[in-house]
């Protein structure tokens, strides 16, 4: 299983966006990225939301490749 917490640029934080996942220190919930990737660049996202930093989001995005390429039996 993949340990999302080992992703440096996101966390979740109970009490704080609900606990969900956002990008770290910030308020920004990862679902807006993954809701805005067919439409907008990393650029266009990160001008769209401040906080989000586009070296922010290549990381975020890298982990979750990374997760991805695990086989399904270590999820």
């Amino acid at each position: 299983m993949y340990d999302w917490s080992s992703c440096p640029e996101m966390e979740a934080v109970p009490g704080r966006v609900s606990g969900a996942w956002v990008f770290k220190d910030t308020r920004l919930p990862l679902w807006c990225l993954f809701d805005n990737l067919e439409s907008l660049n990393v650029d266009e996202f990160c001008e769209m939301f401040p906080p989000a930093r586009p070296e922010q989001v290549q990381c975020i995005l890298n982990c979750i490749s990374k997760s991805l390429r695990e086989p399904a039996a270590t999820r």
